[in-house]
């Protein structure tokens, strides 16, 4: 299963917001009980939950590309990846795991954002491209796996499950009257929006 936390901030990731992230990521414990990771680089912090499945011992996050400038935490599948490897392999990438989600840092070297039009799978991810100082989130087409987006003074925080959102101390539950009214016609909640003020 696994999931992902993080923030993204204009500035500079303080140590407060770094402490938020990784009551974020300890909310993500039962999505990957094997183990986790962090990343922070100034402007951003990433933390993700490792449920191992594919390349048991050695495919733990943070990924990172041959030189390091580019960074990524995960929760998914790729389910081509066999075809992938062997491709961007052909192309000189130079794989450190077996691990199928690291195709997607590969894949981005090659691509850029168009990297998701590669990818046959279910995945949430967040990139981190250090020369640009970029951050790419993105997710399955379905959503099948989650990703919950909260914007606030110059940040963004992003995680897997909402709760991670509100354990961070920093996302305030409110309910949003729109969204409850919306559930009470469908019995669901429209994408984007959910039950929560602006996540």
């Amino acid at each position: 299963m696994c999931g992902i936390a993080g923030v993204i901030d204009r500035t500079y990731v303080s140590s407060s917001m770094r402490t938020s992230v990784a009551r974020m990521n300890e909310a993500l414990k039962h999505r990957g009980p094997d183990g986790d990771g962090e990343f922070c680089d100034g402007f951003v912090a990433l933390a993700m939950r490792r449920l191992a499945i594919i390349d048991v011992e050695g495919g733990w996050q943070p990924f990172y590309n041959e030189d390091n400038t580019v960074v990524l935490v995960v929760n998914g599948e790729v389910y081509n990846f066999m075809e992938l490897r062997a491709e961007l392999k052909a192309q000189g990438h130079q794989f450190r795991t077996g691990s199928d989600c690291e195709t997607i840092v590969h894949l981005f070297e090659e691509y850029g954002d168009k990297c998701v039009d590669h990818i046959r799978g279910v995945f949430a991810f967040a990139l981190w491209d250090k020369r640009q100082r970029r951050l790419l989130l993105a997710r399955d087409r379905m959503g099948e796996k989650p990703l919950y987006l909260f914007e606030s003074d110059g940040q963004i925080m992003f995680a897997s499950e909402m709760k991670a959102l509100l354990s961070s101390g920093v996302v305030p539950f409110e309910l949003d009257p729109v969204s409850v009214d919306l559930f009470f016609h469908y019995q669901y909640v429209p994408e984007p929006r959910t039950p929560i003020k602006n996540v």
